[in-house]
C-alpha cells in the first residue's frame, strides 16, 4: 500500500548502496524488474555474481549467501529453520516451500530473510550484552 500513511520508499541508484543487504532491499521494492519470473534461482545467480565481483575487486564485506566451499550463513540458518538440509541450495528449497504453501517464492524469501536478519541481530546484541 502506498498511501500517505505508509509512503513507499523510492528506489536508490546502485552507486548509493553499500552492502548486499541494501541491494536486496532494492530488489524487494521491484522484484519483477530484477528477477524474471520471480525466480529465486536467478536471485541466487545474481548474488553469486555479486560475491565474485567482491572477490575480484578485493572488497571485504560480510556475505550471507555463498562462499567457495560453503552455501553460506543464510543457508545454514535456513537448514536449522526448516529442520533439514539440501545440496540443492537455499533458492531451490525456498521455491519448494513456497509452492507447497501456495505463496510467491520471492515473498517467502523476503519473509525468511527478514527473520534471518532479526535472528542475526539478536545474536549480536546477546553477545554484546
Amino acid at each position: 500500500m502506498t498511501g500517505a500513511s505508509n509512503p513507499r520508499r523510492q528506489p536508490r541508484q546502485l552507486t548509493e548502496l553499500s552492502s548486499v543487504h541494501e541491494f536486496l532491499d532494492e530488489i524487494r521494492l521491484r522484484p519483477g524488474m530484477w528477477l524474471l519470473g520471480d525466480s529465486l534461482e536467478r536471485l541466487n545467480s545474481m548474488l553469486i555474481g555479486y560475491r565474485a565481483a567482491m572477490a575480484m575487486h578485493g572488497i571485504d564485506e560480510d556475505f550471507d549467501f555463498w562462499s567457495p566451499g560453503t552455501q553460506g550463513p543464510f543457508a545454514e540458518w535456513l537448514w536449522r529453520r526448516l529442520g533439514r538440509s539440501s545440496p540443492l541450495g537455499w533458492a531451490t528449497e525456498i521455491e519448494r516451500e513456497a509452492r507447497a504453501a501456495g505463496t510467491p517464492a520471492v515473498e517467502l524469501f523476503f519473509t525468511l530473510f527478514d527473520e534471518y536478519r532479526q535472528d542475526r541481530q539478536s545474536a549480536v546484541e546477546s553477545a554484546e550484552g
